[in-house]
């Protein structure tokens, strides 16, 4: 039968499990792996920096529902690549990790960058394992597949030393593996269900709040029909948007903290009780709230407060559950509550309250006026990445979404930098839907770089920077320290000129002074056929509308 190499069978074993994409960088001993993998059939993009590599690696698995991969040099390579385990094994994303490594029979003898990868990755993985044979890798595949996928999804890790990827085996000798199949869609206890129901019609002030493991689940259809059903005041989740329409009339997304804190009763979708949902504890939460709880994890059930009832299960078929229970009664909420009232008059204060800021067309601009035209542009299929302080708060109660998985940020980890790694991952599979990446100047400095892989692939993605010259905030004059004087620790170069960064290497750029031009060049870059980016300074001293309370629980 002949023989075949380690990377050849590597290749083949992830196209095989449905690894699409790779992103990464090349160099020893993986550089030949690459060429190999595009041989198979995978496309490799090749990324600036391994970190934003990581990140379009789970954003991908996220978005295909498969995991995807990320390939790095051995040493300082997989090192830069734990950003992105960490960050997918806190969003519960799936994702393959590949690490070069120097060859086995030279471990221990300080090899070129020889590390103990298998050992340091595993905290921050589901699985973690060294390929010590040619004939095992499609073993070892499979099983790095099966992990990422099933139960809670997260990241795996692969160790590929040199001397495998570029060993040979006989073709006769492989050990086959079967393809991962979906993950099963498993099933909650009736009698957990009907108690989910009891529970829901016996509460005074219900709230259903939508998280990003419904989106993951593909469960939109069948949240939809709940909701219709029932007519349950709903919030979505920061990425939880879309699952549910953020323009439906039973949103209370602008009434967030009012919803959250007077409920008597939260139905959690997919969410969890973390620092984003304020842990379910005072003052943020009503003291005496009952919780209603679906997840795929058990060991999520009960955290931080007591769960009431638990449905523990997949998304889309324990909602299917809900739907089919609902057959059998004939119930919904109420259109006209006192609940219902208050969260209605709440959404209206808070409306009237920014819109001032909406309606300002003073030079530099304020995030709100900025915001006005960005959404009055945007596509109702635009994939939307929101990264930054102020720039992504106020973005995601501005910025609606329809569609589930249409809406990627910092997420459970609260990470930043990676927005153009998102973004990649987004243009790369999804080419028909406009991308559109809106972060603030800090977060771009994280991996901006990454423009210059956007314009050599031509991916279209329009990117925005709200310049504000800081971290959080500019926290001085817009002026530049004189020579001696201390530079405060917040502050970026106000005015720096992103857009001409994009232009030097073959994008287009814009530079919006004052907000009544903004709206012509989103036109334009929405026409440019490639890359773009709209660097739009602002005002130093805007922020967010004051708030009841401090963005992080303490």
């Amino acid at each position: 039968m002949g023989t075949v190499s380690g990377a050849t069978l590597m290749a083949r074993s992830l196209k095989q499990q449905g690894v699409d994409y790779i992103f990464g960088i090349v160099g020893f001993p993986v550089q030949g792996f690459a060429a190999v993998a595009q041989k198979e059939g995978i496309r490799y993009v090749g990324m600036r920096n391994e970190q934003a590599a990581s990140y379009a690696a789970h954003a991908a698995g996220y978005l295909t529902g498969r995991p995807q991969g990320c390939l790095t040099v051995s040493g300082p390579g997989v090192i830069h690549a734990f950003a992105g385990l960490a960050n997918a094994k806190q969003n519960c994303w799936p994702m393959i990790l590949i690490g070069g490594a120097s060859p086995v029979f030279q471990n221990g003898m300080g090899g070129f960058q020889e590390e103990r990868q298998v050992e340091l990755a595993a905290p921050y993985c589901k699985y973690a394992h060294a390929i010590e044979h040619v004939h095992r890798i499609p073993y070892y595949v499979n099983q790095a597949v099966r992990h990422s996928l099933f139960g809670r999804p997260g990241p795996v890790y692969l160790d590929f030393p040199d001397d495998i990827i570029n060993g040979q085996c006989e073709e006769e000798d492989v050990t086959q593996a079967a393809t991962v199949p979906e993950p099963p869609r498993t099933l909650a206890d009736p009698d957990a269900v009907e108690a989910a129901l009891n529970a829901l019609e016996s509460a005074e002030r219900p709230l259903v709040v939508v998280g990003k493991g419904m989106a993951w689940s593909r469960a939109e259809d069948e949240i939809r029909e709940f909701i219709e059903r029932t007519q349950l005041p709903f919030l979505n989740s920061p990425m939880g948007k879309g699952t549910m329409p953020d323009n439906d009339s039973l949103s209370v997304g602008a009434a967030r903290s009012t919803a959250l804190r007077d409920a008597d009763l939260v139905f959690l979708m997919g969410a969890r009780l973390n620092w984003i949902m304020h842990y379910g504890l005072p003052p943020r939460f009503n003291e005496n709230v009952r919780i209603v709880q679906l997840d795929i994890s058990p060991e999520e059930i009960g955290t931080n407060v007591p769960t009431e009832v638990a449905l523990v299960g997949d998304g889309k078929a324990v909602v299917g559950q809900l739907n089919r229970a609902l057959d059998n009664r004939q119930w919904f909420y109420p259109a006209e509550t006192t609940w219902r009232t208050t969260l209605r008059e709440k959404a209206e204060s808070n409306h009237a309250a920014v819109q001032p800021m909406i309606d300002d067309d003073s030079a530099p601009s304020n995030y709100y006026r900025a915001y006005k035209d960005i959404v009055d542009w945007l596509p109702d299929d635009a994939i939307i990445i929101g990264e930054g302080a102020n720039t992504m708060d106020i973005g995601r109660t501005q910025m609606p979404n329809v569609h589930s998985r249409h809406r990627l940020d910092a997420g459970s980890y609260g990470t930043m930098g990676v927005g153009l790694g998102f973004a990649i991952a987004a243009a790369v599979t999804n080419p028909d839907k406009p991308i559109v990446s809106v972060q603030g100047d800090s977060a771009f400095g994280f991996t901006g770089m990454e423009i210059e892989t956007m314009i050599r692939y031509n991916l279209p993605v329009k990117m925005i920077v709200l310049n504000n010259g800081g971290i959080g905030g500019h926290s001085g004059s817009t002026e530049p320290p004189a020579p001696g004087e201390i530079q405060p620790p917040g502050n970026l170069t106000y005015g720096a000129r992103y857009d001409l960064m994009v232009e030097g290497l073959g994008g287009k750029g814009w530079y919006i002074e004052d907000p009544k031009d903004l709206r012509a060049a989103l036109d334009e870059a929405m026409a440019h056929d490639g890359p773009t980016l709209i660097n739009v300074p602002l005002n130093i001293r805007s922020g967010r509308k004051p708030q009841e309370h401090a963005w992080l629980t303490q």
